[in-house]
Protein backbone atom coordinates (compact mmCIF):
# COMPACT_ATOMS: atom_id res chain seq x y z
CA UNK A 1 0.00 0.00 0.00
CA UNK A 2 1.31 3.05 -1.10
CA UNK A 3 0.84 6.86 1.15
CA UNK A 4 1.54 9.51 -1.49
CA UNK A 5 0.98 13.33 -1.51
CA UNK A 6 1.37 15.77 -4.34
CA UNK A 7 4.71 17.12 -4.79
CA UNK A 8 4.98 20.78 -5.79
CA UNK A 9 8.50 20.03 -7.19
CA UNK A 10 9.06 20.84 -11.26
CA UNK A 11 10.96 18.17 -13.00
CA UNK A 12 14.74 19.39 -12.86
CA UNK A 13 16.91 19.72 -14.85
CA UNK A 14 21.01 19.30 -15.18
CA UNK A 15 23.02 22.29 -16.83
CA UNK A 16 23.22 22.09 -20.60
CA UNK A 17 19.14 21.88 -20.40
CA UNK A 18 18.95 17.75 -19.56
CA UNK A 19 16.53 16.72 -17.44
CA UNK A 20 17.96 15.19 -13.96
CA UNK A 21 17.53 11.08 -13.69
CA UNK A 22 14.66 10.75 -11.16
CA UNK A 23 15.58 9.08 -8.33
CA UNK A 24 13.81 7.40 -5.36
CA UNK A 25 15.36 6.13 -2.12
CA UNK A 26 14.25 2.73 -0.20
CA UNK A 27 15.03 2.19 3.18
CA UNK A 28 14.88 5.61 5.23
CA UNK A 29 17.32 4.78 8.29
CA UNK A 30 20.55 6.59 9.21
CA UNK A 31 22.35 5.99 6.15
CA UNK A 32 19.51 7.41 3.36
CA UNK A 33 18.72 10.42 5.77
CA UNK A 34 22.66 11.55 6.43
CA UNK A 35 23.98 10.80 3.36
CA UNK A 36 22.05 9.87 0.31
CA UNK A 37 19.02 12.01 0.82
CA UNK A 38 21.17 15.15 1.65
CA UNK A 39 23.60 13.45 -1.62
CA UNK A 40 20.56 13.54 -4.21
CA UNK A 41 19.09 17.06 -2.69
CA UNK A 42 22.93 18.30 -4.32
CA UNK A 43 23.27 16.44 -6.91
CA UNK A 44 23.16 17.98 -10.78
CA UNK A 45 22.41 14.66 -12.36
CA UNK A 46 19.34 13.27 -10.29
CA UNK A 47 16.66 15.16 -8.40
CA UNK A 48 15.13 13.02 -5.29
CA UNK A 49 11.39 12.41 -6.55
CA UNK A 50 10.11 9.57 -3.94
CA UNK A 51 11.01 7.92 -0.69
CA UNK A 52 9.81 5.01 0.79
CA UNK A 53 9.89 2.76 3.96
CA UNK A 54 7.67 0.69 6.09
CA UNK A 55 7.41 2.82 9.04
CA UNK A 56 4.69 5.48 7.76
CA UNK A 57 4.94 8.34 10.06
CA UNK A 58 8.84 8.65 8.91
CA UNK A 59 7.45 8.26 5.42
CA UNK A 60 5.00 10.81 6.40
CA UNK A 61 7.59 13.16 8.32
CA UNK A 62 9.97 13.03 5.12
CA UNK A 63 7.86 13.61 2.17
CA UNK A 64 6.64 16.52 3.61
CA UNK A 65 10.35 17.52 4.82
CA UNK A 66 11.67 17.27 1.40
CA UNK A 67 8.03 17.25 -0.50
CA UNK A 68 8.38 14.26 -2.87
CA UNK A 69 6.27 11.19 -3.12
CA UNK A 70 5.85 8.89 -0.24
CA UNK A 71 5.50 4.94 -0.45
CA UNK A 72 5.32 2.35 2.61
CA UNK A 73 5.36 -0.97 -0.49
CA UNK A 74 8.83 -0.14 -3.03
CA UNK A 75 6.77 -2.31 -5.44
CA UNK A 76 3.83 0.34 -5.55
CA UNK A 77 7.15 3.34 -5.79
CA UNK A 78 8.20 1.50 -8.85
CA UNK A 79 4.69 0.90 -10.60
CA UNK A 80 3.86 4.59 -9.51
CA UNK A 81 6.94 6.64 -10.20
CA UNK A 82 8.74 5.94 -13.13
CA UNK A 83 12.02 6.21 -11.40
CA UNK A 84 15.56 5.99 -13.02
CA UNK A 85 17.89 5.42 -9.99
CA UNK A 86 16.81 3.44 -6.98
CA UNK A 87 19.18 4.23 -4.08
CA UNK A 88 18.43 1.21 -1.88
CA UNK A 89 19.50 1.29 2.05
CA UNK A 90 17.46 -1.88 3.66
CA UNK A 91 18.97 -4.38 5.70
CA UNK A 92 21.17 -7.07 4.05
CA UNK A 93 18.62 -9.93 3.79
CA UNK A 94 15.93 -7.56 2.04
CA UNK A 95 18.60 -6.14 -0.56
CA UNK A 96 17.75 -8.48 -3.33
CA UNK A 97 14.42 -8.60 -3.24
CA UNK A 98 14.43 -4.75 -3.68
CA UNK A 99 17.06 -5.33 -6.69
CA UNK A 100 14.71 -7.93 -8.57
CA UNK A 101 11.79 -5.45 -8.05
CA UNK A 102 14.21 -2.73 -9.74
CA UNK A 103 15.51 -4.69 -12.76
CA UNK A 104 11.91 -5.89 -13.44
CA UNK A 105 11.09 -2.15 -13.95
CA UNK A 106 14.57 -1.23 -15.59
CA UNK A 107 15.62 1.05 -12.80
CA UNK A 108 19.25 1.60 -12.15
CA UNK A 109 20.19 0.57 -8.23
CA UNK A 110 22.65 2.37 -6.20
CA UNK A 111 23.00 0.35 -2.99
CA UNK A 112 24.21 0.64 0.27
CA UNK A 113 26.58 -2.26 1.29
CA UNK A 114 27.33 -4.95 0.82
CA UNK A 115 26.34 -5.89 -2.25
CA UNK A 116 25.04 -9.25 -1.41
CA UNK A 117 25.10 -12.06 1.61
CA UNK A 118 26.98 -14.62 0.01
CA UNK A 119 28.48 -15.42 -2.97
CA UNK A 120 26.29 -16.87 -4.73
CA UNK A 121 23.72 -14.11 -4.29
CA UNK A 122 26.02 -12.29 -5.41
CA UNK A 123 26.31 -13.94 -8.59
CA UNK A 124 22.65 -14.27 -8.94
CA UNK A 125 21.93 -10.41 -9.08
CA UNK A 126 24.75 -9.86 -11.34
CA UNK A 127 22.99 -11.77 -13.69
CA UNK A 128 19.62 -10.35 -13.34
CA UNK A 129 21.33 -6.48 -13.56
CA UNK A 130 22.93 -7.64 -16.69
CA UNK A 131 19.51 -8.95 -17.89
CA UNK A 132 17.63 -6.15 -17.90
CA UNK A 133 20.08 -3.66 -18.97
CA UNK A 134 20.44 -1.78 -15.56
CA UNK A 135 23.80 -0.57 -13.91
CA UNK A 136 24.24 -1.33 -10.40
CA UNK A 137 26.58 0.29 -8.36
CA UNK A 138 27.19 -0.35 -4.19
CA UNK A 139 27.49 2.75 -2.31
CA UNK A 140 31.19 3.06 -1.12
CA UNK A 141 31.29 6.43 -0.52
CA UNK A 142 35.04 6.27 0.19
CA UNK A 143 35.79 5.53 -3.38
CA UNK A 144 34.81 9.35 -3.83
CA UNK A 145 36.50 11.21 -1.00
CA UNK A 146 39.79 12.71 -2.08
CA UNK A 147 41.99 11.32 1.46
CA UNK A 148 40.92 7.41 0.12
CA UNK A 149 42.01 8.38 -3.58
CA UNK A 150 44.91 9.93 -2.31
CA UNK A 151 46.38 6.84 -1.02
CA UNK A 152 47.13 4.97 -4.30
CA UNK A 153 49.52 8.01 -5.08
CA UNK A 154 51.56 8.20 -1.44
CA UNK A 155 52.19 5.06 -2.05
CA UNK A 156 53.95 5.04 -4.73
CA UNK A 157 56.21 7.69 -3.03
CA UNK A 158 57.48 4.63 0.02
CA UNK A 159 59.29 1.84 -1.58
CA UNK A 160 58.27 -1.37 -2.23
CA UNK A 161 55.36 -2.25 0.15
CA UNK A 162 55.20 -5.28 2.83
CA UNK A 163 52.87 -4.99 5.78
CA UNK A 164 49.38 -3.12 5.79
CA UNK A 165 47.55 -2.68 9.50
CA UNK A 166 44.21 -1.63 9.03
CA UNK A 167 40.87 -1.18 12.00
CA UNK A 168 37.91 -0.22 11.90
CA UNK A 169 36.25 0.05 15.55
CA UNK A 170 33.73 1.60 17.06
CA UNK A 171 31.27 1.29 20.12
CA UNK A 172 27.77 -0.12 20.16
CA UNK A 173 26.63 -0.80 23.67
CA UNK A 174 24.14 -3.53 22.74
CA UNK A 175 25.36 -5.66 20.00
CA UNK A 176 22.11 -7.92 19.97
CA UNK A 177 20.33 -4.85 19.51
CA UNK A 178 18.57 -4.76 15.93
CA UNK A 179 18.57 -6.38 12.94
CA UNK A 180 22.70 -6.23 12.81
CA UNK A 181 22.48 -8.87 15.78
CA UNK A 182 21.27 -11.42 13.71
CA UNK A 183 23.05 -13.37 11.06
CA UNK A 184 19.32 -14.53 9.70
CA UNK A 185 19.16 -10.62 8.91
CA UNK A 186 22.59 -9.17 8.44
CA UNK A 187 24.27 -12.23 6.81
CA UNK A 188 27.15 -11.86 9.60
CA UNK A 189 28.40 -9.01 11.84
CA UNK A 190 31.10 -6.42 11.66
CA UNK A 191 32.82 -8.30 8.83
CA UNK A 192 29.84 -8.21 6.48
CA UNK A 193 29.18 -4.65 7.81
CA UNK A 194 30.71 -2.12 8.53
CA UNK A 195 34.41 -3.94 7.84
CA UNK A 196 33.11 -4.13 3.98
CA UNK A 197 34.67 -0.54 3.33
CA UNK A 198 37.70 -1.49 4.85
CA UNK A 199 37.82 -4.94 3.05
CA UNK A 200 36.70 -3.11 -0.31
CA UNK A 201 39.57 -0.39 -0.04
CA UNK A 202 42.24 -3.36 0.62
CA UNK A 203 40.76 -4.83 -2.66
CA UNK A 204 40.83 -1.49 -4.47
CA UNK A 205 44.29 -0.75 -3.17
CA UNK A 206 45.98 -4.26 -3.67
CA UNK A 207 43.63 -6.27 -5.45
CA UNK A 208 42.37 -10.13 -3.64
CA UNK A 209 44.38 -11.66 -1.36
CA UNK A 210 45.81 -15.28 -1.84
CA UNK A 211 45.33 -16.17 1.59
CA UNK A 212 42.96 -15.34 4.54
CA UNK A 213 42.85 -16.34 8.19
CA UNK A 214 40.30 -15.03 10.46
CA UNK A 215 38.85 -15.33 14.10
CA UNK A 216 35.37 -13.84 15.27
CA UNK A 217 33.58 -13.27 18.56
CA UNK A 218 29.98 -12.86 19.81
CA UNK A 219 31.26 -12.45 23.78
CA UNK A 220 31.34 -8.83 24.09
CA UNK A 221 27.96 -9.10 25.59
CA UNK A 222 27.54 -12.65 27.32
CA UNK A 223 23.97 -11.62 28.74
CA UNK A 224 22.74 -11.18 25.09
CA UNK A 225 21.25 -13.23 22.44
CA UNK A 226 23.05 -12.52 19.30
CA UNK A 227 24.93 -14.70 16.48
CA UNK A 228 26.67 -11.77 13.95
CA UNK A 229 30.23 -11.41 15.57
CA UNK A 230 30.48 -8.19 17.41
CA UNK A 231 34.85 -8.67 16.79
CA UNK A 232 37.08 -9.87 14.16
CA UNK A 233 40.85 -10.43 13.37
CA UNK A 234 41.67 -11.05 9.92
CA UNK A 235 45.03 -11.78 8.22
CA UNK A 236 45.70 -11.76 5.29
CA UNK A 237 48.53 -12.59 2.57
CA UNK A 238 49.84 -11.94 -1.21
CA UNK A 239 52.30 -14.03 -2.92
CA UNK A 240 54.12 -10.69 -3.55
CA UNK A 241 55.23 -11.00 -0.24
CA UNK A 242 52.65 -8.34 1.28
CA UNK A 243 50.59 -9.55 4.20
CA UNK A 244 48.81 -8.02 7.07
CA UNK A 245 45.87 -7.66 9.66
CA UNK A 246 42.18 -6.01 10.03
CA UNK A 247 40.80 -5.63 13.63
CA UNK A 248 37.09 -5.08 13.28
CA UNK A 249 34.44 -4.37 15.97
CA UNK A 250 31.31 -2.93 16.87
CA UNK A 251 31.70 -3.20 20.57
CA UNK A 252 35.98 -1.20 20.94
CA UNK A 253 35.85 2.35 20.81
CA UNK A 254 36.30 5.15 20.55
CA UNK A 255 35.20 4.94 16.76
CA UNK A 256 38.60 4.37 14.78
CA UNK A 257 39.18 3.73 11.30
CA UNK A 258 42.70 3.47 9.73
CA UNK A 259 44.94 2.01 7.17
CA UNK A 260 48.39 1.92 7.97
CA UNK A 261 50.82 0.88 5.10
CA UNK A 262 54.78 0.30 6.02
CA UNK A 263 57.41 0.20 2.86
CA UNK A 264 60.97 0.18 2.80
CA UNK A 265 61.23 3.82 2.31
CA UNK A 266 58.11 5.27 4.17
CA UNK A 267 55.15 4.72 5.81
CA UNK A 268 51.29 5.86 4.24
CA UNK A 269 48.89 6.04 7.09
CA UNK A 270 45.34 6.91 6.55
CA UNK A 271 42.51 7.95 8.90
CA UNK A 272 39.12 9.57 8.07
CA UNK A 273 39.48 12.90 7.10
CA UNK A 274 43.41 12.59 6.80
CA UNK A 275 46.50 11.17 5.05
CA UNK A 276 50.07 11.40 5.86
CA UNK A 277 53.30 10.04 4.47
CA UNK A 278 56.28 9.47 7.09
CA UNK A 279 59.30 7.80 7.18
CA UNK A 280 60.31 4.58 8.45
CA UNK A 281 61.15 5.98 12.11
CA UNK A 282 57.81 8.28 11.96
CA UNK A 283 58.64 12.00 10.85
CA UNK A 284 56.30 13.87 8.50
CA UNK A 285 56.89 14.14 5.43
CA UNK A 286 53.35 15.60 4.06
CA UNK A 287 49.97 15.51 5.03
CA UNK A 288 46.83 16.05 3.26
CA UNK A 289 43.81 16.74 5.16
CA UNK A 290 39.50 16.83 4.21
CA UNK A 291 37.22 18.53 6.19
CA UNK A 292 33.78 18.18 4.40
CA UNK A 293 31.15 16.18 5.56
CA UNK A 294 30.16 12.56 4.19
CA UNK A 295 27.34 13.75 1.99
CA UNK A 296 29.64 15.78 -0.36
CA UNK A 297 31.33 12.20 -1.06
CA UNK A 298 27.91 10.95 -1.65
CA UNK A 299 26.74 13.77 -3.51
CA UNK A 300 29.72 13.17 -5.99
CA UNK A 301 28.92 9.40 -5.99
CA UNK A 302 25.39 9.86 -7.22
CA UNK A 303 26.62 12.79 -9.76
CA UNK A 304 29.25 10.15 -11.34
CA UNK A 305 26.88 7.02 -11.06
CA UNK A 306 24.52 9.51 -13.21
CA UNK A 307 27.47 9.83 -15.61
CA UNK A 308 27.75 5.97 -15.62
CA UNK A 309 24.18 5.14 -16.46
CA UNK A 310 24.99 7.68 -19.75
CA UNK A 311 27.90 5.40 -20.55
CA UNK A 312 30.70 8.54 -20.44
CA UNK A 313 32.00 6.82 -17.25
CA UNK A 314 32.87 3.40 -16.28
CA UNK A 315 31.56 1.80 -12.72
CA UNK A 316 34.29 1.40 -10.50
CA UNK A 317 31.92 -0.40 -8.12
CA UNK A 318 29.08 -2.71 -9.94
CA UNK A 319 29.22 -6.13 -9.83
CA UNK A 320 32.56 -7.45 -10.42
CA UNK A 321 34.50 -5.62 -8.12
CA UNK A 322 31.68 -6.49 -5.55
CA UNK A 323 32.08 -9.94 -5.83
CA UNK A 324 35.85 -10.22 -5.03
CA UNK A 325 34.44 -8.47 -2.23
CA UNK A 326 32.40 -10.56 -0.89
CA UNK A 327 34.77 -13.69 -2.06
CA UNK A 328 36.77 -12.05 1.08
CA UNK A 329 33.73 -11.71 3.13
CA UNK A 330 32.84 -15.36 2.83
CA UNK A 331 36.98 -16.48 2.93
CA UNK A 332 36.94 -14.68 6.55
CA UNK A 333 34.20 -16.69 7.83
CA UNK A 334 35.22 -19.92 6.68
CA UNK A 335 38.36 -19.60 7.59
CA UNK A 336 37.27 -18.96 11.34
CA UNK A 337 34.54 -22.04 11.02
CA UNK A 338 37.39 -24.53 9.45
CA UNK A 339 40.56 -22.55 11.49
CA UNK A 340 42.96 -22.50 8.85
CA UNK A 341 43.71 -20.60 6.07
CA UNK A 342 41.35 -20.01 2.85
CA UNK A 343 41.95 -18.73 -0.83
CA UNK A 344 38.85 -16.32 -1.52
CA UNK A 345 39.95 -16.65 -5.03
CA UNK A 346 38.76 -20.14 -5.34
CA UNK A 347 35.34 -18.97 -3.91
CA UNK A 348 34.91 -16.81 -7.34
Amino acid sequence: MATVIESSRAVGHRPGGRRKFRAGVVGLGKQAQENHIPGLLGSDGAELVAVCDQDRNLVRELQHRHQVQGYTDFRAMFEAEHLDIAVICVPHHLGRRVIEAAAEHRVHVLKEKPFAITVQEARALADICERAGIQLMIALQRRFNPIHTSFIQLADQIGTPFVVNARYTLHVADPSEGWRGQIASAGGGCIIDMGYHVIDMIVWYFGLPDRVLADVSTAARPDRQYDAEDTALIHFGYESGLYGSLLFSRFLGPTTEQIQLVGSHGIVQLERGRIRRLTNSGKLIESLSWKQSWPAAATRQIDYFCRVIEGTRPNPSGPTENLSNLAFVAASYESARIRTYVNPKELL
